[in-house]
């Protein structure tokens, strides 16, 4: 459509730009991207905070983080999405160190952190399984009040989780005051992956009478628990579980 567009002569504006590559980096289409590019130059949209934070978006999604900060750097003047997009390109492209000191230039240039800066951080923290630097965000997180945010309050568990800490993830997970099925699954995960596998059922009990609704991943989790216990009576359970839940032909939790 849009090159149906270019044809009839249409002059885009920014917004058509925004779109296009909001398009581009769901489909991880790095060539269209450049093209993309080459068009917002020609049409004097790069130095647009909005048009240049999709960009940044874009590159990253493409895994291209050369461009992605080029783009970045010239940004005359960031809002806090233009460092998240920078700082979640990243930490989705496995370069932790780089998306923490992006956090720490962000701070020094005193633009406040929201939810999303906080998510990638941490997960940029889970991929160096760093416990110091994710105990560090914690207090960040603390200081700005988002420690009841469910989504970073999962976010903590899995880092916590991740970096071998089963306190420090139980300690946000019982903090929680409102908890979804993915704060859970977290919850059940940092337990698996400490093999402690028996809190993990427990806790998949807890949840149960807490009426939450089990999702695949749940049953994936419990039952990988269960293979690890060698318990036939625990596992059979979790089968009649998941047949009741209509889950039983999905193919995650069918071949666990």
């Amino acid at each position: 459509l849009f090159r149906r567009m270019q044809l009839e002569s249409v002059e885009p504006n920014k917004i058509t730009f925004i779109s296009i590559l909001d398009a581009c980096a769901g489909l991880a289409a790095l060539a269209d991207g450049k093209e993309n590019h080459a068009s917002i130059i020609a049409n004097g949209f790069e130095s647009d905070v909005v048009v240049g934070t999709a960009l940044v978006h874009m590159y990253g999604r493409c895994g291209c983080l050369d461009n992605a900060r080029l783009v970045f750097d010239k940004i005359s003047q960031r809002s806090v999405v233009s460092w998240n997009a920078m700082i979640a390109a990243y930490s989705r492209n496995g370069r932790g160190k780089e998306s923490l000191e992006l956090f720490r230039q962000m701070q020094q240039r005193l633009v406040a952190p929201d939810k999303i800066t906080f998510v990638s951080i941490l997960d940029a923290c889970t991929c160096l399984v760093s416990l110091v630097d994710g105990k560090e965000s914690h207090a960040s997180i603390i200081d700005s009040g988002f420690q009841t945010d469910v989504v970073v309050g999962t976010a903590l568990v899995n880092m916590y989780g991740k970096c071998g800490s089963i306190e420090g993830a139980k300690t946000v997970f019982n903090k929680m005051s409102q908890r979804n099925v993915v704060s859970w699954n977290a919850m059940m995960t940092a337990y698996s992956q400490n093999a402690h596998f028996k809190d993990s059922l427990h806790l998949f009990r807890q949840m149960q009478l807490k009426g939450i609704e089990p999702s695949k991943v749940t049953f994936t989790i419990i039952l990988d628990a269960c293979g690890r216990l060698t318990s036939l009576a625990d596992g059979k359970e979790m089968h009649a579980r998941m047949i009741n839940s209509g889950l039983v032909s999905d193919v995650a939790a069918g071949s666990a």
